[in-house]
């Protein structure tokens, strides 16, 4: 099939040619698109009638969704729930503050990796340091004068971005020991950290999660009780770790045994050739699976639910066992999907800047 533009290997073919070429360069090609853009005319249409143009957007109970369209009230019924699970509402200010300072701070450490921003590195690091207490203190309370809210009231979003937050910040540390202590010429290091990675790696996370809520507590001291939302972090922190430690190790093979080496003749120490020359370089190769290791993590968080915690999707099961509510639970569902997708389209983005900005200041 002949296009109306000159197939001349030497024209430099403009954007709107690739694409036509793209789209009707073939009569496959061309019958290919034609039912595409009838499907999207057939299945569009009907969707933006349902959520949008005939949707019930004010109201106050289940009664007011008396059309044919989306009911979103559910959202504006259940919005404390859905982000802060059974919080008491007095004591939400606590949370609102926890995460104004954790936007703070990562828009500083952003600013300054980027932008190279005149900010203090000594006052960053001392913040980074500082925040995890900070923010134990203003959720749990105790401190202060703080009323202590128990950790079997989180919930929602609330409770979706802690495990998510601890999960990434601790397993990528223990990832990164694992990775060296299993190339390490000490025997038995190596063969522990070997044996932590697969048995780990070889049973599935709502494993772990069934063994830290239910099967530990039989293995404690008679009298001791660990909370159980520390048991799930540090069981998904271990689980998470084990494949982090997989992704660095890749990544820690691919550098040329030349840097080693080089590194070793300057008469660097182990660990100054680990921090200074080898790691950066391992770890930018393996930025994307680094990342997608990240984005299954916070989507795994939903499996809490199954042991009784009620994170961002158990709050929408939850209400499902409402009967006033239950045709309206897939809004719910449809609001959770979009939450996630823009936290994981928002890691995949700020990975692409940063796997972008090596080969840009090379």
């Amino acid at each position: 099939m002949t296009t109306p533009f000159n197939n001349n290997s030497r024209y430099k073919k403009s954007r709107y040619q690739q694409w036509y070429e793209a789209l009707f360069g073939s009569k496959i090609n061309s019958v290919l698109t034609i039912a595409s853009l009838y499907f999207l005319y057939v299945t569009i249409p009907p969707m933006l009638n349902w959520a949008i143009f005939e949707a019930n957007w004010l109201g106050s109970n289940a009664s007011d969704c008396n059309s044919s369209g989306a009911c979103w009230v559910y959202i504006s019924v259940w919005w404390q729930q859905l982000l802060f699970g059974q919080y008491p509402s007095e004591e939400l200010w606590r949370l609102v503050l926890c995460s104004g300072l954790f936007i703070i701070l990562l828009t500083a450490l952003i600013l300054h990796k980027r932008l190279r921003a005149p900010l203090p590195k000594r006052l960053l690091l001392i913040s980074t340091l500082l925040y995890p207490f900070i923010a134990f203190a203003l959720m749990y309370g105790g401190f202060f004068g703080l009323a202590i809210v128990e950790t079997r009231f989180w919930g929602g979003l609330f409770l979706t971005l802690v495990i998510a937050v601890v999960g990434i910040t601790t397993s990528f540390p223990l990832g990164l020991l694992l990775a060296l202590g299993r190339q390490s010429t000490l025997k038995i290091v190596r063969l522990f950290c070997i044996g932590f990675i697969e048995l780990w790696r070889g049973v599935p996370l709502i494993t772990v999660l069934f063994m830290a809520s239910v099967m530990f507590p039989l293995f404690m001291p008679q009298g001791v009780n660990v909370d159980s939302l520390l048991r799930v972090l540090v069981g998904v922190s271990l689980f998470a770790a084990a494949y982090m430690a997989e992704i660095i190790r890749g990544g820690l093979q691919a550098i040329p045994k030349g840097q080693y080496e080089a590194a070793k003749a300057t008469g660097l120490s182990y660990w100054q050739a680990m921090f200074m020359i080898i790691l950066p370089q391992a770890i930018t190769l393996v930025i994307p699976g680094i990342v997608s290791a990240f984005i299954s993590l916070i989507k795994e968080t939903t499996l809490v639910y199954i042991i009784g915690m009620f994170d961002f999707l158990g709050i929408v099961q939850f209400t499902a066992s409402n009967s006033e509510w239950i045709r309206y639970t897939k809004e719910g569902y449809i609001f959770v999907g979009l939450v996630f997708w823009v936290i994981c389209y928002s890691l995949s983005r700020y990975s692409r800047t940063l796997e972008q900005k090596p080969s840009n200041q090379h």
